[in-house]
């Protein structure tokens, strides 16, 4: 009995030893027997050790997956709906080193598939992955009309979308990442410290490609706007320069053809997919479950459990499949996505699309999950709303009656930029004119942190500025200024320094993203160098280049205490005061001279001082009077040169 108790231990320690001496393993040969895995990769040394895989291979989903790795263990796997998917959890303790290993599939007629899988090294420490934030001016591009810097990969064989024509505002026009990467000294120089191009990822669709925004691959950069090293390569340039890249990402929808509209993986996948599979043969605008758009069913307390329904589930377009969030599959997967693209490209910060869509307890899942692990990173979500409790509402630890916490450390004001312009159209009045930013800045009160507020004058869905403006140089000139001195984050969209517009169809997306002048070989005039751009588009240049590079060394505007004063008699001044400095914006709407009391604002502690006039480059003293010449606006800061 003894004897057969040793034997079995010996057999016992045997096996344990083969067991690790497997498990320490390395794979020499690389084996890629399955059709998709995802995500491609993964990385050692995260807080949450847990990794969802999920496999797509013709009839995988009864097949028992086996890994022997130090430090990486199959917590459980399950099929889906569709036979040809499989999922597996697996936990990667702090133990697992970074390399390869192999994932084996053993199927039920007891053949196999080898899949080789591997977990890397991270680059940069978690807390180094520092986001946007109130010391930055951000740069927003539509990278398919900035610049075309490789005309070989403007059409691709294999896609449905082919040839470019720059005459069609909806086509593709050629633009790639490669034309960013070329140009990044002229966005450093005018003094932008972050860059975020409108979605890179694939866009396999028959039209309208262009625009980025209906992924058909989350894990692929559309062959047409570079590579994925491209795409790295950009990242790492920004780096060099000490700027952020910014990557536009979408968890509310996908693309019509994205790979797994053909064989989704289970009935819930994406909302209303009984009614998409009914009428897939004849799906259009009309047979499209749409979202009413009744974004404000998210906070309404009185909203019928029916406009919620059809808001968040509803399709945005007949284009874009609204993901069903909350399928727990579904909901691992964009968080994982995120995490992938964060480490992959070393991102300074996410903008999330169309925040309000999705499940809004899925998103505040999100972004925890993201901000847990990199806890100085950024995200600023799209809210589409002229209210400020709306944009309020999704800031991070904003004190919601539903005691709602988005983690989302910054919104889009939307109604900011529309005070913005309706104070510089409108005639002056009692509640017109410049009162309009006056009320509206007063509207901070609303926000947990409005210095984390992401504030702009246009961007890629909404008419120009100049447009907006009606063609006023100097309204132009004074919205830009007082978007660079408030407490926010600044974004200007890619053409405002050399006054693009859209005045030939006001809005129409095409004529929003026209091509940047000079991204194109052969093009008669290039913002880039100059060449061809009018006097107005040269001194708009310098005008930015001038506050944009002041900002950049400004604590006072980057966190300094803000103090306004009531417009009077068609004049507003902002103030933004440290310790060691204190920036004072000054708006004059009136065409003729205007002499500025000064003692109003006393309590600026600014008597007998120098102030540095930014934009005229001298010096005055802050006297009893200020001579305010013709309409405009006037920078004046302690620190003189």
């Amino acid at each position: 009995m003894k004897a057969l108790k040793h034997i079995i231990i010996v057999v016992l320690l045997f096996n344990v030893m083969c067991n690790v001496v497997t498990s320490q393993e390395t794979v020499t040969e690389i084996k890629n027997d399955i059709q998709r895995i995802e995500p491609p990769n993964w990385w050692t040394g995260f807080k949450n050790q847990k990794l969802q895989l999920l496999v797509k291979h013709p009839n995988i989903g009864t097949a028992n997956p086996i890994i022997n790795y130090s430090g990486v263990s199959i917590e459980k796997f399950h099929g889906a709906d569709s036979p040809n998917y499989l999922f597996i959890n697996l936990k990667i303790s702090e133990t697992a080193k970074a390399g390869k290993f192999n994932i084996r599939f053993q199927l039920e007629d007891d053949s196999e598939l080898i899949q080789s899988y591997e977990l890397k090294s991270r680059k940069i420490p978690a807390e180094d992955y520092v986001g946007f934030d109130s010391s930055d001016a951000i740069y927003l591009i539509t990278p398919d009309r900035f610049a075309n810097a490789n005309p070989k990969n403007d059409e691709v064989d294999g896609l449905l979308q082919q040839g470019i024509d720059r005459t069609d505002g909806y086509a593709r026009h050629g633009g790639d990442i490669e034309g960013i990467t070329e140009h990044l000294d002229y966005i450093a120089d005018l003094g932008f410290t972050a860059v975020w191009p409108c979605p890179v990822l694939i866009n396999d669709m028959p039209s309208g490609s262009y625009h980025g925004y209906a992924m058909t691959d989350f894990y692929k950069v559309d062959p047409r706007f570079g590579t994925l090293n491209e795409y790295r390569k950009l990242a790492d340039e920004l780096r060099v320069r000490d700027m952020k890249l910014i990557m536009d990402q979408v968890a509310n929808h996908c693309g019509l053809e994205h790979w797994w509209m053909k064989d989704l993986p289970f009935k819930d996948w994406v909302n209303y997919q009984d009614h998409y599979l009914k009428h897939i043969d004849n799906w259009n605008r009309e047979t499209t479950k749409m979202s009413n758009h009744r974004r404000t069913t998210n906070q309404d307390p009185y909203a019928s459990n029916k406009d919620y329904q059809e808001m968040a589930d509803g399709w945005f377009v007949p284009g874009m499949p609204d993901l069903n969030q909350r399928n727990p599959y579904m909901a691992n997967y964009i968080i994982q996505n995120s995490i992938w693209w964060i480490e992959t490209l070393g991102l300074g910060g996410i903008r999330q699309d169309t925040y309000p869509y999705p499940d809004k307890e899925f998103m505040s899942n999100w972004a925890g999950a993201i901000m847990t692990e990199y806890p100085n990173f950024s995200i600023v979500g799209e809210e589409w709303s002229y209210n400020p409790l709306l944009i309020g509402y999704w800031q991070e630890g904003h004190k919601n009656k539903d005691d709602y916490d988005s983690n989302l450390k910054s919104s889009m004001d939307f109604a900011m930029q529309k005070n913005i312009v309706d104070a510089l159209n409108d005639e002056e009045s009692w509640d017109k004119g410049l009162v309009k930013i006056y009320e509206g800045l007063a509207n901070d009160f609303a926000y947990t942190s409005p210095k984390d507020i992401l504030a702009f004058l246009d961007n890629h869905d909404k008419s120009r500025v100049y447009t907006e403006l009606k063609g006023d140089i100097v309204n132009t000139k004074i919205a830009l200024g007082y978007l660079l001195m408030m407490p926010r984050i600044p974004q200007i969209y890619y053409g405002t320094e050399i006054l693009m517009d859209d005045f030939d169809n006001p809005g129409d997306h095409g004529f929003i993203r026209t091509d940047f002048p000079g991204g194109w070989k052969g093009d008669a005039v290039n913002a880039f160098t100059g060449k061809g751009l009018s006097d107005d588009q040269k001194d708009m240049q310098i005008y930015l280049k001038k506050v944009l590079n002041y900002r950049k060394s400004s604590e006072a505007i980057h966190n300094g205490k803000t103090i306004h004063f009531a417009p009077n008699d068609g004049i507003y001044v902002l103030a933004r005061i440290t310790d060691n400095e204190t920036v004072v914006y000054i708006i004059n709407k009136n065409e003729s001279s205007q002499e500025l009391d000064l003692s109003r604002f006393a309590e600026l502690a600014l008597e007998g001082k120098k102030l540095y006039n930014i934009i005229l480059d001298e010096i005055i003293i802050w006297d009893t009077t200020i001579q305010l010449e013709k309409k405009g606006n006037m920078i004046l800061t302690t620190k003189t040169k």
